[in-house]
């Protein structure tokens, strides 16, 4: 499955610029197109329903305000989702979120880790 691409060329154009990579492919018709994510495909389809993907980020803070600032919708801003003092997941430190909508309508995730020291 994969996120939904209502135009097939506007969301190509969008996480190019999102992720500031080429496509690896774009293939339309049929309405396709395909991304490397440090070894993840990240598949555009114009047949997928709308859905959600998470992507890390060295500090969403930052992030959210370089992206609001280049026009990028904010749907969440950003928020401590997991205190993790005892180091469960990782080193000690709070789990960040925010979520922003790409040019189709489907959420982004944004996940970054900061250390408590």
């Amino acid at each position: 499955m994969g996120l939904k691409a209502i135009d097939i060329d506007r969301a190509a154009a969008f996480y190019k610029n999102l992720l500031g990579a080429m496509p690896i492919a774009v293939f339309n018709p049929p309405g396709f197109a395909f991304f490397d994510l440090a070894g993840v495909r990240l598949f555009l389809d114009v047949n997928s329903a709308n859905t959600v993907v998470y992507l890390e980020v060295p500090d969403v803070r930052t992030q959210i305000e370089v992206w609001r600032a280049a026009g990028i919708k904010v749907s969440s801003e950003p928020h401590v989702v997991f205190p993790d003092p005892d180091g469960l997941f990782d080193t000690p430190g709070n789990e960040w979120l925010a979520f922003i909508e790409d040019s189709e309508g489907n959420q982004i995730g944004l996940m970054s880790r900061e250390a408590t020291s």
